[in-house]
């Protein structure tokens, strides 16, 4: 059985309620949120992966607004005690799904400016969210393997919010087509 992972409900709004070898987990958002419920739901469990799917701010211009899997993460709202941003003080700088893919920056607010994203984006990241770091360096700590698709909904500046609403569905019926196509269910 896997474990079908989404921060919001309505990025599971295409999904059927129940999907053939997938148990679903609605976490909430951001990182606490996140942890805590995929922890919860794998201490209850066992599963032979966690499947991430949701919605991302695109940060680099060249990405397509379409569905990406993600290699690794950071986080691009912590610093360690020298003050070096996306290093935190006892966490891994990046943590991996062990695929190929991009690299998101997550944090615990909505990036929503051109001055936030312009800060971001010489991490090298080139999308935003607020769980995936959480959802990978959980797996990790159970030993699970993880896969995270993100579907663009906005580009991460002003007005980014207004986007992200209005994306919602269309960027839920692109992750499911996703879902369909690698794992035929």
């Amino acid at each position: 059985m896997r474990l079908l992972v989404a921060a919001m409900a309505s990025e599971l709004e295409a999904f059927p309620d129940e999907l053939e070898g997938f148990d679903q987990l609605v976490t909430g958002e951001g990182k606490m949120q996140a942890t805590y419920a995929l922890t919860r739901a794998l201490s209850a469990k066992d599963y032979e992966e966690i499947v991430v799917v949701g919605t991302a701010g695109g940060i680099d211009p060249e990405l397509d607004t379409v569905v990406h899997e993600i290699g690794s993460a950071l986080q691009h709202d912590v610093f360690d005690l020298e003050g070096v941003a996306g290093q935190h003080v006892s966490l891994p700088a990046r943590v991996s799904t062990g695929r190929e893919g991009v690299l998101i920056a997550t944090g615990d607010s909505f990036v929503g400016d051109a001055g936030i994203t312009a800060v971001i984006r010489p991490s090298g990241a080139g999308l935003v969210d607020m769980e995936t770091y959480a959802y990978i360096w959980v797996a990790q700590q159970f030993d699970v393997p993880i896969r995270a698709f993100r579907a663009i909904s906005d580009r991460a500046e002003d007005g980014a919010l207004v986007d992200f609403r209005a994306a919602i569905a269309r960027c839920s019926v692109m992750l499911r087509e996703t879902i369909r196509q690698e794992y035929g269910v």
